[in-house]
């Protein structure tokens, strides 16, 4: 991405998992599998993957999804359960490096937004997990909306939704394929990696010091 000044950027629209609150299923299937890391990795593998957990995140009821991929892996029945009735789970804490930089753009007066691919269904726990979470003028959540990243149509939805200009919005994901959608269009995107680096990159662009 190339340096600007911060004045470029009328708003800065932030991807929620795993750049603010660490998300990983295997915070729960490690206890399913009483630690056996192979046979954890292997189910998630080709079991609950995470192109099926995407279905979810693109607005499918989590009972109609673990009903189909029970069908097909019925020996794992009670496994592929567990991810909808113990999802809360699957949640770690918040990246507090992340959280400190959010809250100063949110001193510093940036108008600060969220793209999230997340279940409508699980978003709610969230919510009440993470009070940062309301700093947002507004979120738009993938599972609520129908569609999810990084189909090009949402980051459009969401550029409309918070009247944003592509080229005055600063974007930021852990994923290579949002960021290359994003940039597609016109936002300048950021490749998040971890706190440090995305406060050197901020600093870079002058959004912060």
């Amino acid at each position: 991405m190339r340096k600007s000044s911060a004045a470029t950027y009328d708003a800065i629209l932030f991807d929620l998992g795993n750049v603010l609150i660490e998300w990983d299923p295997r915070h729960l299937y490690r206890k399913l599998f009483d630690g056996d890391e192979t046979s954890m990795e292997h189910f998630l593998a080709t079991v609950c993957t995470a192109e099926w957990n995407r279905q979810m995140d693109a607005g499918k009821p989590f009972a109609e999804a673990v009903a189909e991929l029970q069908q097909v892996h019925p020996d794992q029945s009670a496994l592929i359960a567990a991810w909808h009735l113990r999802w809360d789970e699957t949640l770690g804490g918040a990246i507090e490096g992340s959280v400190q930089i959010l809250a100063e753009l949110r001193k510093r007066g940036h108008r600060l937004y969220a793209l999230t691919n997340w279940s409508a269904e699980t978003f709610p726990v969230a919510r009440r997990r993470f009070d940062f979470l309301s700093w947002f003028e507004a979120i738009v959540v993938s599972g609520e909306v129908g569609m999810s990243k990084p189909d090009p149509d949402i980051f459009e939805l969401a550029l409309e939704r918070f009247r944003l200009t592509p080229a005055r919005t600063l974007f930021i994901d852990d994923s290579e394929v949002n960021v290359a959608t994003a940039q597609r269009l016109g936002v300048h995107a950021v490749h998040f990696q971890n706190a440090h680096q995305l406060q050197a990159v901020l600093s870079g662009v002058g959004v912060l010091d």
